[in-house]
């Protein structure tokens, strides 16, 4: 009775990486049960598991609910290569796919760009994000800037992924998994990329196709400045991405910006909208506004993508200029969850929840309709 119990409890409880349970998994080796102790052995993926306090947590927390009085032991044991490998095809099948271009795909896929760099593109990428995972949603990072990578940092993830198989758990941090090209670079931050076009295109696909995503509600992708090598690789591995343009108010930087827009009519993509970073702030000792980048960016962009475009561009929204943002950027704890009253969190969630209601598009996707004879 009490075994039945216990594996009910372990049933509700998750993997920290994977986000399934551990009875799912077969991570569960045995159960054993002498009065009021409890013994439960549990196989890692790998040696070294980042998380298996994570785990052990999980594990007495769920026990104490059915068995209040129980003093519980967690053992850990190794999946040996065939667990392992039973593990990822239980996962990912046999074969390496991208789910995100799969045709049934549900995950939304949002590609962050801007015409050059400094306009606060990654911060707001990760905002959106923990935002979004504040709501309840499964969000997930791909860092694509692979030259000037910044996701771990912002986001505040101070582990590498775990490898199972050739798979890659991707880290997480605020609810929100990244993966990004620094765990990868034996020389660490300061160790430079040196990819050409195949290179950039192959890392991409890799952190399509080898990392373990799980069910994405959204995919945010930080991609880096321009129009170059990877905005040509995203379009071609990630067909259906809609591209987010970020701008500051500086007219200089919203005819940059306009370009990063403009490659949908190459690459067949949809530009969901533009956000305008680094906008007007009051003053706070005389409460007059201070147009710190200038003005009208963000609608320049607007207008100039509407006219090339032909079909409406929407200003998704201006977010002014805060410090602070910088400061969570700096301190791996983004503003929206440290600060949410603050004046650009409320601007970044409004933006956030605006693209949480964006409708998921049917088309081209069979409903599996079939006449009814009488």
């Amino acid at each position: 009775m009490k075994q039945d119990l216990i594996m009910t409890a372990l049933a509700e409880v998750e993997d920290p990486e994977i986000r399934k349970p551990i009875t799912e998994l077969d991570m569960v080796k045995s159960v054993s049960i002498e009065n009021e102790n409890v013994v439960i052995e549990i196989f890692l993926t790998v040696v070294g598991c980042p998380l298996k306090q994570e785990i052990v947590s999980r594990i007495q927390q769920a026990v104490s609910k059915v068995l209040p009085l129980a003093q519980t032991q967690v053992v850990f044991d190794v999946m040996n290569d065939e667990q392992r490998k039973k593990l990822r095809e239980k996962l990912r099948g046999p074969q390496k796919i991208n789910p995100f271009a799969q045709e049934g795909s549900l995950t939304k896929v949002f590609a962050i760009a801007s015409g050059k760099g400094g306009v606060g593109k990654s911060s707001l990428t990760v905002n959106l994000a923990a935002a979004m995972a504040a709501q309840g949603f499964s969000v997930g990072i791909l860092d694509a800037d692979v030259y000037g990578h910044s996701i771990p940092r912002i986001l505040g993830i101070d582990h590498a992924p775990t490898m199972v198989e050739g798979m890659i758990m991707p880290p997480a941090k605020w609810g929100v998994r990244a993966i990004s090209m620094l765990p990868f670079k034996p020389g660490g931050v300061s160790q430079p990329i040196a990819f050409r076009g195949p290179m950039l295109h192959k890392a991409l696909e890799q952190f399509l196709t080898d990392v373990w995503w799980g069910d994405l509600d959204f995919l945010l992708l930080d991609l880096p400045p321009g129009t170059g090598d990877v905005a040509i690789s995203v379009a071609q591995l990630l067909p259906k991405a809609e591209i987010i343009v970020i701008t500051t108010p500086q007219i200089s930087a919203s005819e940059v910006a306009v370009r990063a827009g403009t490659i949908s009519s190459q690459t067949h993509q949809t530009v969901t909208g533009v956000i305008e970073n680094m906008s007007e702030i009051t003053c706070t000792h005389c409460n007059q506004p201070m147009e710190l980048f200038g003005s009208g960016g963000g609608d320049a962009v607007v207008e100039s993508l509407k006219k090339e475009l032909g079909k409406d561009v929407p200003l998704l929204g201006k977010v002014p200029f805060d410090n602070k943002l910088r400061e969570g950027g700096d301190a791996g704890e983004p503003l929206v969850l440290s600060e949410p009253e603050a004046p650009a969190s409320k601007a970044i969630i409004e933006i956030a929840m605006n693209l949480i209601k964006r409708p998921k598009g049917l088309a081209g996707k069979s409903l599996n309709l079939s006449p009814v004879s009488n």
